[in-house]
């Protein structure tokens, strides 16, 4: 059998590989005293960061679901807050209009009251006033009477019919 020649590296003797494992385990402990923890260190405060972070996302996500509600909430009062003021306004403006309306029949009954009084007054006005003209026609009627023939029935009745006819007709056609 020949023996092959491969370089010495894929063949290492026994003193290098010695040597090749003590180096490894130097730098393996190196690593695991200095490097592994600080790596280690760096990716728990990594962690710790994204949780903080997803908490403080979650913590915003809550808030703006309590602001979302608080203005709906806020919304809702002003609608009903703007109802009561729509409906406190429509009473106070039936309250007004009944108010005026009241106040138009009480004007309306006083000025009608006021006619009436007004037209009875007239009325005894007119009446006085026809009193006194018949007073005055009595008069003259009795002075032309006594005037005329006082013998003379007839001609005093006839008389009497002819100014009673002119004072009647004086009448209806005022």
């Amino acid at each position: 059998m020949g023996s092959l020649n491969l370089p010495s590296i894929l063949t290492p003797d026994i003193g290098l590989l010695f040597w090749m494992s003590v180096a490894f385990l130097v730098v393996f402990i190196v690593l695991a005293k200095f490097g592994f923890p600080a790596i280690v260190n760096m990716v728990e405060n990594r962690k710790r960061y994204i949780d903080e972070s997803l908490q403080k996302a979650h913590e915003a996500n809550e808030k703006l679901a309590n602001i979302q509600k608080e203005a709906e909430s806020i919304l809702r009062e002003a609608r009903e807050k703007q109802a009561q003021i729509l409906k406190e306004a429509a009473e106070t403006r039936d309250a007004i209009v009944e108010k005026a309306q009241e106040k138009a029949r009480e004007e309306g009954v006083r000025l009608i009251n006021d006619a009436r009084l007004e037209i009875e007054n007239e009325k005894q006005v007119a009446i006085n006033d026809i009193r006194n003209q018949v007073a005055t026609l009595s008069v003259e009627i009795a002075e032309r009477v006594l005037r005329e023939n006082l013998g003379n029935d007839k001609a005093q009745m006839d008389l009497i019919d002819r100014m009673l006819d002119g004072v009647s007709s004086s009448y209806s056609d005022n």
